[in-house]
């Protein structure tokens, strides 16, 4: 079950796909019939009075999977890392090359263990804030550990994983298939869902578009 404030958020994404998706239909100048329409409702693309099935079925089937296709992170390996001994300095050197918040952080040794994640805002409390030299302190002093962290798993759909980010007020969630598989952030979720939501619409103008009868 989602929490009150995400059904509002699923809410609002539907309802501003929907008034989108009549407003094609109003300026389509005519080129869609009664029957045109019809079709689209038996398509789930357009109700006047029940849920959009086909759009409900979209934003509920994705899945962390796909975001961390979308970013080329489907191949272990392929997401960002640093060890627990290195220090803090070179780990925020490697997020900020390339534009990223959070590194996961391995054990020592050849075995995908994690161990915990460094984000920007551990840098920003428990150096910045503490007078501590990056240079000289550990991933492993400031990081938050695998006991606190909140995971999900591939197959978790992406207002799942909203949800776990919102509620637990953080912005990067490991993803743990029995072992790390890569990161996902709320920037990438959010786009994820902005990115289906924009297909939809294009797949409903290209419908409308078209020479069908």
């Amino acid at each position: 079950m989602y929490s009150p404030k995400m059904r509002r958020l699923i809410q609002g994404l539907r309802s501003c796909q929907e008034t989108v998706k009549l407003s094609i239909l109003k300026n389509s100048r005519g080129r869609v019939s009664i029957e045109g329409k019809n079709m689209l409702s038996r398509f789930g693309c357009v109700t006047s009075s029940h849920p959009i099935e086909m759009q409900e079925k979209g934003l509920d089937n994705m899945t962390v999977a796909d975001v961390l296709m979308t970013k080329g992170e489907e191949n272990v390996g392929s997401w960002l890392w640093c060890r627990i001994n290195d220090n803090v300095d070179d780990a925020m050197k490697n997020m900020a090359e390339h534009n990223i918040g959070s590194l996961v952080v391995l054990k020592p040794g050849e075995q995908l263990h994690i161990a915990g994640i460094i984000t920007e805002r551990d840098y920003l409390r428990k150096i910045i804030g503490q007078g501590r030299s990056p240079k000289f302190t550990r991933v492993g002093e400031i990081m938050t550990e695998e006991s606190k962290l909140i995971t999900v798993k591939s197959d978790t759909s992406i207002l799942q994983a909203m949800q776990l980010m919102t509620d637990n007020h953080i912005r990067h969630v490991p993803v743990i298939d029995g072992r790390i598989v890569g990161m996902v952030s709320i920037v990438d979720v959010v786009r994820a869902v902005v990115e289906q939501q924009k297909g939809e619409l294009k797949r409903l103008n290209e419908f409308i578009k078209g020479d069908y009868y």
